[in-house]
């Protein structure tokens, strides 16, 4: 690693980072036991390869580090590294500590690699810095393929995204107590499959702790009998996700905000057991600033769908038509839009109508005279 920093200056990427003109560090297929973190020997490096082989834990290694560090405590510049490779390895930690920490680096790769073993810590952490990319990987506390007698025990975060503008692709996190935990704005997370630890045993897919501002995009995923948790969120999409095994997206109020979220077009399959597909969290405070919240068009089997848009009918010969969503809308006591329809049955029937009340998600419609028809209404919590 020394002689890849002593090699030629072959310019400068950001302000303060060397360029070292793609310099490999190739482990060639080697199985390296370590007992102290592989670090760079100085901050302001950057255009560098780390690939091919194994690294292990001791088992004398410090239990709160990292295999691979990419930080320099002491260092003042802006970014400490960028254009950092960590491709095809495999990294086992020995249950001692974790297996890569990316520290205010810019433009960090993570591909095709194999990460197990880490700690009650996290699998890869990501603070500060801008745009790690991982991708093509496996991780999991346990070697297992699901199914795993000691589910219950797992432990651990299998990625921690600490920071702004990252992304995590292609990615299988098959165990751990938490599967991603996202903590900071503007990341991706798409085709990452999590069967880390199923709900029921108190696991999560995916937790996004980011009260007031989400700004995260969740798409193209699978979460495998565990789910995603959402706090206070603001501007947050999910789609094209399918959930399995009575999987749910859980919104939890911290101070009782959530706009613009979007959870539509995914799929939901469940075992009957009444689980509802969104679920609400209001033992801190309810959710009293609503908005720009849509949950449609969701493919649910075996699950209790919710939304946010729901359409019903009702039957009558009278004056006074109600129609109950309760069953179906994901917010209680709260409708924002309603359009209706009353179709008279009778023929020459022309009576005065009007809507009367859209209390406790109960849609009344009221004639001046009795009346035989059908009274048609479509809600919606978010306009």
């Amino acid at each position: 690693m020394e002689e890849a920093f002593d090699g030629p200056n072959h310019g400068v990427l950001m302000q303060g980072i060397n360029d070292l003109g793609g310099a490999r560090i190739d482990l060639q297929g080697g199985s390296y036991l370590i007992s102290r973190p592989l670090r760079f020997p100085s901050a302001g490096a950057g255009n560098l390869l780390i690939s091919g082989g194994t690294l292990r834990a001791s088992n004398d290694f410090p239990v709160d580090r990292y295999l691979i560090e990419l930080k320099d405590e002491s260092s003042k510049l802006q970014y400490i590294f960028e254009y950092i490779t960590l491709r095809d390895l495999l990294i086992d930690c020995n249950y001692r500590g974790g297996a890569i920490a990316v520290i205010n680096s810019l433009r960090t790769s993570i591909d095709n690699c194999y990460i197990t073993r880490f700690g009650d810590t996290n699998g890869i952490l990501v603070k500060s810095g801008h745009e790690t990319y991982i991708r093509n990987s496996f991780l999991g506390q346990h070697i297992t393929a699901g199914g795993d007698r000691g589910e219950r025990s797992f432990s651990g975060t299998a990625i921690n995204l600490m920071g702004n503008d990252n992304a995590v692709t292609d990615t299988v996190i098959f165990s751990a107590r938490i599967g991603v935990m996202v903590s900071g704005q503007a990341n991706l997370l798409s085709g990452v499959h999590c069967y880390n630890k199923a709900t029921g045993f108190g696991g999560t897919g995916i937790y996004l702790r980011l009260p007031g501002l989400t700004q995260n995009r969740i798409v193209n995923s699978y979460l495998d009998y565990t789910g995603i948790v959402a706090e206070d969120p603001v501007q947050l999409q999910i789609s094209g996700t399918f959930f399995l095994g009575d999987a749910f997206i859980l919104l939890k109020s911290i101070a009782g905000y959530i706009r613009g979220v979007s959870i539509v077009d995914n799929m939901f399959s469940g075992s009957g057991h009444g689980v509802q597909i969104v679920q609400l969290d209001q033992r801190n405070t309810a959710f009293d600033d609503v908005g720009q919240v849509v949950v449609d068009r969701n493919s649910v089997n075996g699950m209790v769908e919710k939304s946010t848009v729901a359409r019903g009918s009702v039957d009558g010969n009278g004056t006074s038509w109600t129609v109950d969503f309760n069953p179906v809308l994901l917010f209680p006591d709260l409708i924002n839009h309603v359009q209706y329809t009353l179709v008279a049955s009778e023929a020459g029937v022309f009576p005065l109508h009007a809507l009367r009340n859209v209390s406790d998600n109960r849609v009344v419609v009221e004639t001046n005279a009795p009346v035989t028809g059908t009274v048609y209404v479509t809600v919606n919590q978010g306009v």
